[in-house]
């Protein structure tokens, strides 16, 4: 059964992404832990990938010094399974889809299942493509999180109606990567969601500072930072973990800020 309604459970979530084997996978494991010891409710590993569309240059860079470093989707999975043996925070991976096409659908599921993950997400799947993959990874526990971004309009109901998990809005156009500001009326979308969605709104792209955090919140059930996180790994390698706690901490306190 799936993890991730833990990560609401208690309240707004906050969500932070790493890059599996950035700058190893033994310390992915070690930021991971760090990230859940400094209160992150759910932690997204990203499947390093020659091509990532939907990312900014510190997350390109990211993936490929963890292909350098010769990260495979099979060692992802073994580092999922010993997270599990020291933590029970929902993890997901977030991977396009060259990589289950690569692995078959079916074994890529049935693998992650066997492994502790929760979800995946897929940004280079559209939601109406999703039929095949979607049946598979439900038959295997797995939960396949949509992406809903502010030119979704028309089709936001639909996606939500299917959502599982939780519903990933993104907050801008473009790709990943701090923002100064988010103009994106996030309060109207992820009220709209909510209405057709049996799900939890977490809102991504852009978010890096407290502040921002605490406005995202708001309007939404969780808040999602990668970038941030990937470039202080970037900035202090090895070393990063407490440097990771420490912004956690921070970001997970602003999430819950305005809580009552």
């Amino acid at each position: 059964m799936s993890r991730i309604p833990n990560a609401f459970k208690d309240g707004r979530a906050f969500i932070g992404f790493v890059t599996g084997g950035d700058p190893s996978l033994e310390k992915t494991r070690e930021f991971v832990l760090a990230m859940a010891d400094a209160g992150a409710d759910l932690v997204e590993i990203g499947v390093p990938f020659s091509d990532p569309i939907a990312e900014g240059p510190v997350i390109q860079e990211a993936n490929l010094r963890a292909l350098a470093g010769g990260t495979t989707v099979q060692k992802l999975f073994t580092l999922v399974e010993d997270l599990r043996r020291r933590t029970q925070i929902p993890l997901v991976f977030l991977t396009y889809l060259n990589p289950l096409f690569r692995m078959g659908y079916e074994t890529f599921f049935r693998r992650a299942a066997e492994a502790g993950l929760d979800g995946v997400i897929i940004p280079d799947l559209p939601f109406e493509e999703q039929g095949e993959v979607r049946d598979i990874a439900s038959a295997a526990g797995v939960d396949l999180i949509s992406l809903i971004a502010p030119t979704s309009a028309e089709r936001i109901r639909k996606i939500a109606a299917e959502a599982q998990g939780f519903v990933y809005l993104v907050s801008s156009l473009g790709v990943t990567g701090v923002r100064k500001e988010i103009t994106t009326d996030l309060g109207a979308m992820a009220g709209e969601i909510r209405a057709a969605a049996g799900v939890p709104v977490a809102v991504g792209f852009g978010i890096h500072t407290p502040e921002q955090a605490a406005d995202v919140a708001r309007a939404a059930d969780g808040v999602i930072v990668g970038s941030a996180i990937v470039k202080i790994i970037a900035e202090h390698g090895s070393g990063a973990a407490p440097f990771i706690a420490e912004y956690v901490g921070r970001m997970k306190a602003a999430v819950q800020k305005n809580e009552k």
